[in-house]
């Protein structure tokens, strides 16, 4: 059997890896994080450490002219940068995927949506974790004001071309990977 058969399911040439044991080392309201020992197929032991989120959505809003961009600060990073509307259910609400962007979209652009597509969904960091992005094409736009969370109070949104997002990531102005990867989804849709 070769390698080229197989390629995109590397269980048929190489089997997976065993769990032999998971225990919880953190967790808060919006993550866990646990430690897994597991056994390769090659027999060898080791640690995969798993952080558990959330899958999220993420909607493109786009209209005859171009596209919509929040900005805001975020932490981590410690700086500002301009990314598509995007989150995960919080709390006890809950729903399918397409009614979380809707939401999304509404909360922090104001925006309904007479249509929203699905363009993909994708795992931002698989290697360490299991939380999944599903990514909306907003089209069919209707102005309303924002119904922003506290923590997205600083939040401003604005509306580019195509070629200006595009320059954006080539100049590091956008730097969100979901952001980056639904603008690629987004060229390959128009392109088809």
């Amino acid at each position: 059997m070769s390698a080229t058969a197989d390629r995109g399911n590397p269980k048929a040439v190489f089997g997976a890896p065993r769990r032999l044991s998971s225990r919880l080392v953190y967790e808060n309201p919006w993550m866990r994080v646990r430690e897994d020992q597991i056994v390769r197929p090659d027999g060898v032991g080791t640690l995969y450490g798993v952080v558990e989120k959330p899958d999220f959505a993420l909607v493109i809003p786009r209209d005859d002219d171009g596209i919509w961009l929040v900005e805001q600060y975020r932490y981590v990073p410690g700086r500002r940068a301009w990314e598509f509307p995007q989150g995960s259910w919080s709390g006890p609400a809950k729903g399918d995927q397409a009614a979380l962007a809707a939401t999304e979209l509404r909360e922090e652009t104001g925006f309904i949506a007479a249509e929203l597509r699905q363009l993909g969904h994708l795992y931002p960091a698989y290697g360490f974790s299991a939380q999944a992005i599903d990514i909306f094409l907003a089209t069919g736009l209707t102005p309303g004001p924002p119904e922003r969370e506290p923590s997205e109070q600083d939040m401003v949104q604005s509306h580019f071309s195509d070629a200006e997002v595009a320059a954006m990531i080539k100049t590091g102005e956008i730097v969100d990977a979901g952001t980056i990867a639904a603008f690629a989804l987004l060229s390959l849709d128009a392109s088809s």
